[in-house]
């Protein structure tokens, strides 16, 4: 499972073989949300309110990138990491 960036304890997947809709995975404090990456909503899963506004702060950021890094997972190449947010 590719992590592709990790900040404040948060970490950021895209995993090879998923289903659609263009999604990742944010994983902190043992709980887990799958998040859109079109419209950026929670479409299962939970995350403290903090950590979610973080995420969607980071994923505002960096919409494209994760837009470029789940074609490549369904081609199965490699992904880049993304930058964290500070």
């Amino acid at each position: 499972m590719p992590k592709i960036c990790q900040f404040f304890g948060i970490a950021i997947y895209i995993y090879y073989r998923e289903h659609q809709p263009p999604h990742f995975h944010a994983i902190y404090g043992g709980e887990e949300a799958l998040i859109s990456i079109d419209n950026l909503s929670i479409l299962r899963g939970h995350l403290p309110p903090r950590a979610t506004g973080l995420i969607m702060e980071w994923a505002t950021l960096h919409k494209e990138e994760l837009r470029r890094d789940w074609a490549k997972a369904m081609k199965h190449e490699p992904l880049d990491e993304i930058e964290p947010l500070k």
